[in-house]
């Protein structure tokens, strides 16, 4: 427990702003919001070398006015840490818990997430020199003060240290001419609330892709390079499911891999967008030509995409599991999606009934 200090959206640039107005938060907890440029576990780490004794975590946009609160990771880096840049198999080598490896991935104070609402019960409580000008934007007024007050904040959490097996599903069709180069398609399964969107409307593809596939094998046909289809587990935690698949077959990815493509939050919203490695950049344009739009059944999906965005975004994020593909085993990627972002993430609103409501009522961007 303690008092609060308001730092903005949690960066370094914000603290020094605090220390030119003479406000330290040594021994207090924060309140950030969330902001573009850093993650959940960015923020606490940068807290914790403060001096913070804690974390509060709000969005300013409510969950799309619903109160939602976002979850998420707070662990630093991607993949088991306990076995970091080898895979976590059953019957390798782990690190130990107390292991400086280990614990340093994972932040010292607690942190949480808060709605808006409770949040702005708090801003309103706090003293102190007025927010800087660089900070009223959004709801913060120019009346904001940044604490500490006169208010003290409990902050009570629970939670387990345990090891838990996670599974990976992979599924091979094997490939005619070229059996041993093959291209891979993923969507993690695990999700914080309901999922609709993250993941569901990618595992809800992934799917169908595989039951498409096996009526055209039913058929006769063989694909000529080997195509694997793959569900993984504990995505939320730092991609970890993904990461460990990547350490154990490296080589044979690095050999063998022609393409790894990610689906994630496939639909957000209206909208296609895409990011990729260069080298796929033409292939993909070329698939979207052979796509009926789902929401103009007289254009192409590359038609509309040339028409509102056009831009392929270059793959720096490492935000989802094409990340051990591209930046460890080098695989050329792509990962694509429909809408550039949704309000429910990672809330309990991100469900069944936000989907048909909001996102894509008829599935029609399923299904494209």
């Amino acid at each position: 427990s303690g008092t609060v200090v308001f730092v903005n959206h949690g960066e370094e640039r914000d603290y020094r702003a605090l220390e030119v107005i003479g406000v330290s938060v040594r021994g207090c907890l924060v309140l950030a919001r969330k902001g573009e440029t850093l993650g959940r576990g960015a923020i606490v780490k940068i807290a914790e070398t403060k001096g913070a004794l804690g974390v509060l975590i709000y969005d300013e946009s409510d969950g799309g006015g619903l109160g939602g609160i976002e979850r998420g990771t707070v662990m630093r880096g991607i993949g088991d840490p306990v076995s970091p840049g080898w895979p976590g198999v059953v019957g390798g080598e782990k690190l130990r818990l107390e292991d400086d490896r280990v614990s340093r991935r994972f932040p010292k104070i607690p942190s949480l997430p808060l709605s808006l609402h409770n949040a702005e019960i708090i801003l309103a409580s706090l003293d102190g020199s007025r927010a800087p000008g660089e900070w009223r934007t959004g709801r913060v007024r120019s009346s904001q003060r940044v604490g500490p007050g006169r208010v003290v904040v409990n902050m009570t959490l629970q939670g387990e240290m345990k090891m838990k097996k996670i599974h990976n599903v992979v599924a091979t069709i094997r490939g005619s001419e070229e059996p041993d180069r093959f291209v891979i398609l993923g969507n993690h399964r695990d999700a914080w609330t309901y999922g609709a969107v993250d993941p569901n409307s990618g595992t809800s593809a992934l799917l169908d892709i595989g039951r498409r596939f096996s009526l055209l094998l039913e058929s006769g046909w063989r694909p000529r390079r080997t195509i694997l289809l793959c569900s993984w587990d504990a995505e939320e935690f730092g991609m970890i499911g993904s990461t460990e698949w990547v350490e154990e077959h490296v080589l044979n990815l690095g050999a063998s891999a022609v393409a790894y493509l990610n689906v994630d939050c496939a639909v957000q919203g209206s909208g296609f967008f895409a990011g990729a490695t260069p080298q796929l950049d033409s292939v993909l344009v070329d698939a979207l030509k052979l796509v009926q739009d789902p929401d103009d059944v007289t254009l192409t999906v590359e038609e509309t995409f040339k028409s509102q965005n056009n831009n392929i975004e270059r793959l720096s994020r490492v935000d989802s599991d094409f990340s051990g593909f591209l930046h460890h085993a080098g695989i050329p990627s792509i990962d694509m999606y429909y809408g550039a972002d949704y309000p429910v993430y990672h809330t309990a609103f991100d469900s069944y009934d936000w989907m048909i409501r909001n996102a894509d009522p008829l599935f029609h961007r399923h299904v494209a």
